[in-house]
């Protein structure tokens, strides 16, 4: 099954590559060039994740300023480009219909923590100009342009702030996916009301069967869904599991919200999120030769040859061609 996975952070772990092995083949990834081409990928949304200082210490490396680290994941991404010809860098969906014809995998670039923009519209034009289409506008902490997901009402309602609105209105114009996975509810409502294009919450699941702030609630579903985004499903263990302190990704939660979410809006609004590199848990599905367990689960649920190609790649293909 030929499939589009809207978000994984393995540029974040080619700092911590084994010797020998690199993006193109390796074992110790979840995702890598030559399996996205066997298992039949048509793209890979490559998250460049912006680490914190404790995060560079876990991964025992120097901190860095955030544009020398953006810097540094893109070349490693355009190096091993470089080095195949089965996985081709795209900035649009001509990009990916073009390499769709040959037969070759894209690869877009997204940033997930809008951070680095620092109240400053250059920086979304420095973005731009190496190659990112995509900004996850919060990670899990308060930067320039809103507030993020929280346990916290007073937090969690906050939405965009000014620079937020400038962020979007710019990003509308230039043609790049907002994505409000992380953010704030307040922050989500604002850009449902007021984005021109679909927004994209490029790894949630549903908040009514997994009470995690980090998924959408079901007034949120309906909104996205009517908009025309898209949600991508996570395979996170809290994210899907009803019990937040299960460390087991299974296909059974996976198939529960995929079910829930179609039953409330219609197949139109799913896609995959997978998350990979990006948890922790213990994965039924633990890399991307995997995902086919999926697809036939769900045939084997009675989901039609179509409603499974449009979850797998059919509806983000649609948000591409309309955003990109």
């Amino acid at each position: 099954m030929n499939y589009i996975d809207l978000h994984c952070d393995t540029l974040m772990m080619t700092w911590q590559e084994e010797a020998g092995e690199n993006i193109i083949k390796n074992q110790s990834f979840a995702v890598d060039f030559e399996r996205l081409s066997k298992a039949g990928a048509y793209a890979q949304f490559f998250a460049i994740f912006m680490l914190y200082p404790e995060i560079f210490e876990e991964i025992k490396r120097p901190v860095i300023n955030d544009w020398e680290y953006i810097t540094s994941l893109v070349q490693q991404l355009n190096n091993g480009l470089k080095q195949t010809e089965k996985v081709k860098l795209a900035k649009s969906f001509q990009d990916l219909n073009d390499n769709l014809n040959h037969n070759i995998v894209s690869a877009f670039l997204t940033l997930e923590d809008g951070r680095p923009l620092e109240s400053d519209l250059n920086n979304l034009y420095r973005l731009y100009d190496l190659g990112i289409r995509l900004i996850t506008l919060t990670w899990n902490f308060e930067n320039s342009l809103a507030y993020p997901n929280s346990k916290d009402p007073s937090i969690m309602n906050k939405g965009l702030k000014a620079f937020g609105f400038e962020v979007m209105e710019e990003m509308n114009r230039l043609g790049m996916i907002i994505d409000v996975s992380h953010l704030s509810d307040g922050g989500f409502f604002d850009l449902i009301k007021h984005s021109k294009d679909p927004i994209m919450a490029s790894h949630s699941n549903a908040r009514s069967l997994s009470n995690h702030p980090r998924n959408l609630t079901d007034e949120m579903i309906y909104l996205l869904a009517d908009k025309g985004g898209i949600m991508g499903l996570n395979f996170c263990s809290s994210f899907l599991s009803a019990d937040q302190d299960c460390n087991v990704s299974r296909i059974d939660d996976m198939v529960r919200h995929l079910n829930y979410i179609k039953k409330l809006v219609g197949i139109e609004v799913l896609a995959l999120g997978t998350d990979f590199e990006g948890i922790t848990c213990q994965l039924e599905i633990d890399s991307t030769d995997k995902l086919d367990l999926l697809f036939k689960r769900l045939d084997h649920e009675g989901w039609t040859s179509q409603e499974i190609e449009d979850f797998a790649y059919g509806n983000a293909l649609r948000f591409i061609k309309e955003v990109l």
